[in-house]
């Protein structure tokens, strides 16, 4: 059987600095994942996709808020599936596309997919997520003072709208996409983390319904990679490396990162959570519960980095052993 690579294409990988989101531009920058992501299945691999969303459903909501009061409300979970449908269509014609170009026959498919979260989890009341443009400080006042939304200041980019993150539990349709992969198709699933939901009670047992938040693309590409016996993990995103010392002089980029020193990296605020945190957590997690590889590069090297060309490779622990953990009841 060929193994299984997850490729996590970053929201920001979709939408070059300064550019409008145009349905035509994005198309134009995901070609050059489309082309790396050929590569990688001329390589033997089976693949899942999963990207993030946070500039795109950040102008959904905004767009549903500027038609209040005279259209009906959208909900961010709505906002979520929105994104999740017209960037699943995106990478899908994209990626066709290119296979037709290069005679690879291989269907490519976009699910939409829903993510389980705890309603009790702290990311409720603290939200870190942020999603939408990016404004100068003087426009982030104002909107904090007019609009009441919550606000912090990106990587040093600009500020920028936060929303709750909680953390994924489980991929609600995992079996679908185990199903696709053995039909052999390319499968797109967990779009922006996935669709968040919560299980309740209701008078004919359990129901799953959606709650506001956007969850962290990384952290659920980890947890599907994971589920899904993923022999490699690849973070698609804006540096073709991680670094120690980001944007300082003494900056230095790491072409192999082993697993304990990753973790102290981490504990020493190396990398931020609004950048490379969150790869770095997921990366960690997906090694510990049992995955062997997980790559960290720019669109561009894809391809070069599966060869270990280019990226950064972070290591499996070397002592740690998996975790085996239960499914969630609303698992398929």
């Amino acid at each position: 059987m060929k193994p299984i690579a997850v490729i996590a294409i970053g929201g920001n990988s979709l939408t070059r600095p300064g550019e409008h989101t145009t349905l035509a531009e994005m198309r134009a920058t995901a070609r050059v994942s489309c082309e790396g992501i050929a590569d990688i299945l001329a390589m033997g691999y089976r693949v899942v996709l999963t990207h993030g969303n946070g500039p795109q459903v950040g102008e959904a909501l905004l767009r549903a808020e500027l038609t209040q009061p005279d259209m009906p409300r959208v909900r961010l979970d709505g906002c979520d599936a929105e994104t999740q449908g017209l960037l699943g269509y995106l990478l899908q014609q994209t990626l066709g596309n290119v296979l037709d170009e290069r005679g690879l026959r291989v269907p490519v498919i976009t699910l939409v997919t829903q993510v389980v979260v705890d309603p009790e989890d702290p990311a409720f009341d603290h939200p870190t997520k942020p999603i939408g443009p990016f404004y100068r400080v003087e426009e982030a006042i104002e909107r904090m003072n007019k609009l009441k939304w919550t606000m912090v200041e990106d990587s040093g980019r600009g500020w920028r709208r936060v929303v709750p993150s909680p953390r994924p539990l489980e991929i609600v349709e995992v079996s679908a996409v185990r199903a696709c992969l053995h039909a052999g198709a390319v499968v797109i699933a967990a779009g922006g983390g996935g669709i968040p939901v919560v299980q309740r009670m209701s008078g004919r047992g359990h129901v799953l319904e959606g709650i506001e938040a956007v969850i962290d693309k990384d952290r659920a590409s980890a947890l599907l990679a994971s589920r899904l016996k993923a022999e490699t993990l690849l973070f698609s995103t804006g540096v073709d490396r991680v670094a120690v010392h980001f944007g300082r002089p003494d900056q230095s980029d790491l072409r192999r990162l082993p697993w304990q020193l990753a973790q102290r990296f981490l504990a020493e605020g190396e990398f931020p959570a609004g950048s490379m945190g969150p790869k770095i957590e997921a990366a960690l997690e997906f090694l510990r519960d049992g995955g062997r590889r997980v790559v960290v590069t720019s669109p561009e090297h894809l391809a070069a980095a599966m060869h270990g060309m280019e990226g950064t490779e972070i290591l499996p622990p070397e002592s740690v052993s998996p975790e085996v953990k239960e499914p969630h009841p609303a698992v398929a």
